[in-house]
């Protein structure tokens, strides 16, 4: 066995974990990217539901309008 083995050994070992990192690395990011879309998603479509609530809120008050003034007519 020569000096170069251990060194040789060390330098794959190394070699193996840099690979394990990049893949990790690689699948982060791909998740965070995913996340971030999904988020973007939830959040036009939160905002999509809170104008129909509002457009709700909206049509009910003025129905309650139209009933008071049924109600005491003149």
């Amino acid at each position: 066995m020569t000096d170069a083995d251990p060194l040789k050994a060390e330098i794959q070992a190394l070699d193996a974990t840099l690979d394990r990192l990049l893949e990790t690395l690689r699948r982060l990011t791909e998740e965070n990217q995913s996340l971030r879309h999904s988020q973007e998603q939830l959040a036009a479509e939160r905002a999509g539901l809170l104008a129909r609530n509002e457009q709700a809120r909206t049509r009910v008050e003025a129905m309650i309008q139209r009933l008071r003034a049924l109600e005491n007519p003149g």
